[in-house]
């Protein structure tokens, strides 16, 4: 760890979405799953924590991936204004809210079209592998109406 990382305290930037000392991380590995226009900040990493705190931040129309998995995700909205679909339940959300991600549940995030969605997620430190929807079990979620329309809106 550099003395960088190290740091006990981390000045945002100017714009209120940027820390010293923090890197700007690709989402994922590019062609591991599908994404768009989103970005990764670890801003807590720390073998003390048990967990990491991280910032996501989605260009207008980015979107995290559709996945599960069997860790939990606690997360807070904290710019901007997006779709949240976990479980069968779509909602628009903006800062400040909250939204808990219960294991094995299916989830993503979009940003609206106008403007950059932000959030912070709170997530164990030693996590499993998310796992990406087969074409049967997205064709058996869309039967929801809810979910099918959050989809229709993407394409």
């Amino acid at each position: 760890m550099t003395e960088r990382e190290r740091s006990n305290i981390r000045q945002a930037s100017d714009n209120g979405f940027r820390w010293d000392g923090v890197d700007i991380l690709a989402y994922k590995e590019e062609g591991a799953a599908p994404f768009k226009a989103i970005t990764r900040q670890v801003l807590f990493q720390r073998p003390e924590l048990s967990c990491e705190l991280r910032y996501f931040e989605m260009a207008p129309g980015g979107h995290s991936t559709f996945e599960r998995h069997e860790h939990v995700h606690g997360v807070m909205i904290f710019r901007g204004r997006g779709l949240c679909l976990v479980g069968e339940e779509v909602r628009e959300v903006a800062a400040p809210d909250l939204v808990f991600i219960p294991p094995m549940t299916w989830h993503q995030f979009r940003a609206n079209a106008g403007e950059p969605f932000g959030f912070l997620c709170m997530v164990n430190a030693e996590r499993d592998k998310p796992q990406l929807p087969t074409p049967e079990e997205l064709a058996e979620l869309k039967k929801n109406p809810a979910i099918a329309a959050f989809f229709a809106e993407a394409d």
